[in-house]
């Protein structure tokens, strides 16, 4: 038996990339758009609390089980920023372009040695509207900001985020190696391994 879960993003490289790791699982993952579900409001103050927020708006308009995906990049000299705001941290939601300048800017008098950063995912998956016991997974993926960007592969702060363990940036990196590695694949992992009994 297969089950439709829709996925509370708009992003389709989120759900390109959740898709491809959830492929071998009894699972449909249908997308918020096809469902005609609007972006919920992004109120929380922590990538926990913002993945409830989607999947449970999910969940209420469709009456499907919800996935939902809150995740952003922390750059230890920002103090952490842009963390939660990381979409919309030149000021439109998604312009991966403008988020990735005002980044370099703020980065431009550090040096190479102090650009530590890790994506963090957090991945939230709902039975129903008033599941109690959600289950939440998380993974981080570190590396560092390089000075300009690299590669086509990917999206959002890819082509800046130079990978720890293989020395080049995120959008260099074959997806196939991505979604073994990343932080989306660290926390699917982990729901990969608690979904037949949650299912």
């Amino acid at each position: 038996m297969r089950h439709t879960i829709v996925l509370a993003s708009s992003n389709m490289g989120k759900l390109e990339e959740i898709s491809a790791i959830l492929a071998e699982h009894p699972v449909k993952l249908v997308t918020q758009a096809e469902c005609a579900v609007s972006d919920a409001h992004e109120t929380g103050l922590t990538f926990v609390e913002n993945a409830l927020i989607k999947a449970r708006h999910a969940c209420n308009q469709t009456g499907l089980m919800a996935i939902a995906d809150d995740s952003g990049l922390e750059v230890d000299a920002l103090n952490g920023a842009p963390g939660i705001i990381s979409a919309r941290y030149a000021g439109e939601h998604g312009d991966h372009v403008a988020n990735n300048s005002k980044l370099l800017e703020a980065l431009k008098q550090i040096p190479a040695n102090q650009r530590q950063a890790r994506f963090r995912c957090v991945i939230v998956l709902l039975r129903h509207t008033h599941d109690p016991t959600p289950l939440i997974c998380q993974g981080t993926w570190q590396g560092h900001i390089a000075d300009s960007p690299a590669g086509t592969q990917g999206f959002g702060y890819d082509p800046l985020f130079v990978v720890a363990t293989h020395g080049c940036t995120a959008a260099q990196l074959p997806a196939t190696i991505k979604n073994q590695i990343s932080h989306r694949a660290l926390a699917l992992q982990q729901l990969t391994a608690h979904l037949p009994q949650f299912l």
